[in-house]
């Protein structure tokens, strides 16, 4: 073990010593008061005292803020990493740990503080012994001088040992008992999960928004370019297709992004089957709908359902051809969404269209086809229960 770190070790220990002297003295002020000794500190009486006002250190660890002051001392001086607690109000499973380190920081601190005021000044009056002689007449006459040295050294060395294994005590139960306990640690992880989690149903949003919006732009480009010359109108009301879906497009990743950055104002209402004549307007493609009263599907599974037809119309317009059909009702406390094209000559294969759909439907505890039907046709059919338990 580097020395610098017994010494840092040795400081915090002395450092839990002097915090305990106020108690230490008004230990021994009462104790006097009641038992009527005198100013001779015996030590049966100090060790009395000690483990009497233990009690007294719990109470004040159990009710003071002294988290933040202990943490620091044990990330300075005992070399340990103190991982932060959950941001709450303190818990009493939170303070009975504090009172617990506070109590055996003191206790400890106290010990080895002690130890240490008793072995130094023997210590260095060990080494200077046999060169100033028996001045005080501690020693009986004729008691020889040179050994004393050593006896000073194996002190020292036995002090230096209590050092290192009360440090390396303090040490290991600092994370312990004043970092997050197991169930702290375990709400952590869910909280992780939870974030994890929404910000990868973020990311399938955004995929499923702007891979739309492109498959628009480029749809809406490519019939601007065919009339630009011989049907200026259609070409500018492709063009004005162009520009709502890429403001769009530029909107849903602006509530992503503000979303990610925990921005309140960014957390706007996110589009539903209400929306969906909005939809299939700004999309560009030619489709036939059967919407029936969808007023009765949860507005979880309404947002969700969108997406699931945004994609459902993207991977249409990216790969097949022709009239889309579009049919959507709630039929026996199920959603009904089936979404039918012509297959184009690629098929619907790559990208993460159908995965995501796949993805959704499971979340909503649902079912999902999407495959070539009649007459070369492909189609998505979905099926969502309106009591799905999300």
């Amino acid at each position: 073990m580097r020395w610098t770190l017994v010494a840092r070790r040795w400081a915090c220990l002395v450092l839990g010593g002097a915090l305990l002297m106020p108690y230490m003295m008004l230990g021994v002020l009462v104790s006097g008061t009641v038992g009527r000794v005198g100013a001779d500190l015996l030590l049966p009486i100090d060790v009395l005292v000690f483990v009497a006002v233990l009690p007294v250190v719990a109470l004040t660890g159990l009710f003071l803020p002294l988290r933040a002051f202990e943490v620091s001392a044990a990330e300075g001086l005992l070399g340990v990493r103190i991982d932060p607690l959950p941001r709450r109000a303190r818990t009493w499973a939170e303070r009975r740990r504090m009172a617990a380190w506070f109590t055996l920081h003191l206790g400890v601190g106290g010990v080895v503080s002690g130890v240490t005021l008793a072995i130094v000044p023997f210590v260095v009056w060990s080494m200077a012994v046999p060169f100033t002689g028996d001045r005080f007449g501690i020693l009986g006459q004729g008691t020889p001088l040179g050994w004393w040295p050593l006896g000073g050294l194996a002190f020292l060395v036995l002090l230096v040992a209590l050092v290192q294994g009360a440090g390396a005590l303090l040490a290991r139960l600092a994370p312990v008992l004043l970092g997050p306990s197991p169930s702290d640690r375990l709400a952590l992880a869910e909280e992780q999960a939870r974030t994890l989690a929404e910000r990868n149903r973020l990311a399938r949003e955004l995929h499923d928004s702007v891979g739309h919006a492109l498959s628009v732009v480029t749809l809406q480009a490519a019939a601007a370019g065919r009339v630009l010359d011989r049907d200026p109108a259609t070409a500018r009301i492709a063009l004005e297709a162009i520009e709502q879906s890429a403001r769009a497009a530029l909107e849903d990743l602006d509530h992503v992004l503000g979303v990610l950055r925990e921005d309140p104002q960014a957390r706007a209402p996110q589009a539903t089957l209400a929306d969906l004549d909005e939809l299939i307007r700004t999309s560009g493609a030619d489709v036939t709908r059967e919407v029936g009263d969808l007023s009765a599907v949860p507005a979880v599974i309404s947002r969700e359902a969108y997406r699931i037809v945004q994609e459902a119309l993207t991977n249409a317009i990216k790969h097949g051809h022709g009239t889309v059909r579009l049919a959507a009702a709630v039929r026996e406390d199920q959603l009904s969404i089936e979404v039918t094209n012509a297959a184009g000559a690629g098929g619907h294969g790559g990208g993460r269209g159908v995965a995501g759909m796949r993805e959704r439907v499971g979340l909503l505890r649902g079912t999902l086809h999407a495959g070539p039907v009649e007459a070369g046709e492909w189609q998505v059919s979905v099926r969502l229960p309106l009591r799905s338990g999300v």
